[in-house]
């Protein structure tokens, strides 16, 4: 048996095809989700799958571990992992998205959830499965389960498109990078029915990847973005990632926008929504990395900026405690109440559009109101003594005057002038993770090098 310690994460499984994932092993795993959910009442779960070759066969291993225990299976097949939450929500049953997102090609993965899209992770279900496995898990009594299939993507399309006042979207060009990723199945769908026209970039489904890595979130991968967005005289570009639950954008400059920046722009919009349906001081979720322009504009526009730890299972479990409309984060992940609290990229990508399409100017000149400070982006160093090192960065800092700290996730520090950085410890390298703001590039890279002289000494 694989070690499930290298592949059970903080929030789902992944590992490398054939050497730490295999379909014996997501066989298991199936049941032993099932075991956990039937314990609970569930009868069915739903089952979907990215453009990976390995994904239908383990997507069917895990189908057979799952209805061996006496569950339903219902397979929606070729899905996004927000459709995957769609079809959670939208049937309530528990569910499996077969993905590892961005990572290369030889690597797959399971995100789960149960019903209504709520985060199965670490400290909600993924331990026990992980030690039911490790046990063995036992033969299923009960009469065996079903297979059933259904397509979703229709309606995932049309309940994005219900949750977006589209109404005053003028006609757009928009070059989308789907990276050979799901994005290239979702896009049409979503977009068809709307005044745009859509360059498409590697849209063919290939989880081999031969463009550039699904990872939007490295520099690398938006260069052939950018470029046709300049090219063809576009209103934006939006890029996705593998499995298409992250959304980043490009303004028409070619100019990469910042994650904060559209949580900005988002959640004013959510928060007007919010207020025409007679709610007042609804909550905005923003984790500790993105800009502080998020909580000032969600201040200035009525709302309540609520503050919380990098990572979706803090950032779903706080909106369910606060009521929260609206919650988004440095890494373009963008969580919505109306959407089971869910993540979608897709559906802030419609937002963007709407906010755009609804005034004549043009992409760079709206998100200035929502850009304030200049940022590093996040810098990783490889440290061995990580608890050292930030000890040593804290004692830097510590005698200076009006300086404040916290360690909600790793170590934040504020400085009188406003300017602040986090630094925090990876879970699984031996990295530390750096994020820096000040209110211009020169003031940031000063912050930034002194900081990482420590680190890095």
């Amino acid at each position: 048996m694989p070690d499930l310690s290298a592949i059970v994460k903080a929030y789902d499984i992944r590992g490398v095809v054939g050497e730490q994932l295999d379909a014996a092993t997501v066989r298991d795993i199936g049941a032993a989700l099932a075991r956990l959910l039937s314990g609970e009442g569930a009868t069915t779960v739903v089952v979907g799958h990215d453009m990976r070759d390995s994904s239908p066969g383990l997507a069917a291993a895990f189908a057979e571990g799952v209805t061996g225990q006496g569950l339903d299976v219902v397979n929606i097949g070729l899905a996004s992992t927000d459709m995957l939450y769609f079809a959670s929500g939208r049937l309530d049953v528990p569910g499996a998205m077969f993905t590892a997102s961005h990572n290369p090609a030889r690597y797959n993965g399971i995100k789960l959830c149960r019903a209504g899209a709520a985060p199965i992770g670490q400290d909600t279900g993924l331990a026990q499965i992980r030690a039911a496995v490790e046990d063995g898990v036992p033969p299923g009594t009960a009469a065996p389960g079903t297979v059933t299939e259904q397509d979703m993507l229709t309606d995932y399309a049309a309940h994005l498109r219900s949750l977006v006042d589209l109404s005053g979207l003028r006609p757009l060009t928009v070059v989308v990078d789907s990276g050979n990723g799901m994005g290239g199945y979702t896009v049409p769908e979503v977009f068809g029915p709307l005044p745009l026209q859509v360059v498409p970039l590697y849209f063919e489904l290939d989880g081999t990847f031969p463009n550039h890595e699904a990872n939007p979130l490295d520099p690398a991968n938006l260069v052939d973005l950018q470029k046709n967005v300049v090219a063809v005289g576009a209103d934006l570009g939006l890029a996705f990632d593998g499995d298409a639950d992250r959304c980043f954008v490009v303004d028409e400059r070619g100019e990469p926008v910042s994650p904060s920046a559209i949580t900005a722009l988002v959640a004013v919009r959510e928060l007007a929504r919010a207020r025409a349906n007679g709610e007042t001081d609804a909550a905005v979720i923003h984790n500790l990395i993105t800009s502080r322009a998020v909580p000032e504009i969600v201040t200035e526009n009525g709302g309540r900026p609520v503050r919380t730890r990098v990572g979706h299972s803090f950032i779903k479990q706080t909106m369910a405690e606060t009521g929260a409309v609206f919650g988004g984060e440095h890494s373009a992940h963008y969580y919505f109440r109306d959407f089971w609290r869910a993540d979608s990229g897709m559906l802030a990508a419609l937002h963007v559009l709407a906010a755009l399409g609804e005034q004549d100017g043009p992409l760079s000149a709206l998100m200035a109101d929502y850009s304030r400070y200049a940022a590093s982006g996040e810098i990783n160093s490889t440290v061995q003594d990580q608890g050292g090192r930030v000890a040593a960065v804290r004692e830097r800092y510590a005698g200076r005057d009006g300086v404040e700290f916290d360690e909600l996730d790793g170590l934040t520090v504020r400085l009188p002038d406003g300017s602040w950085f986090n630094l925090r410890a990876s879970n699984t390298e031996p990295l530390l993770r750096l994020n820096v703001e000040a209110a211009d590039v020169d003031a940031v890279a000063a912050l930034r090098d002194d900081v990482l002289g420590v680190v890095r000494a």
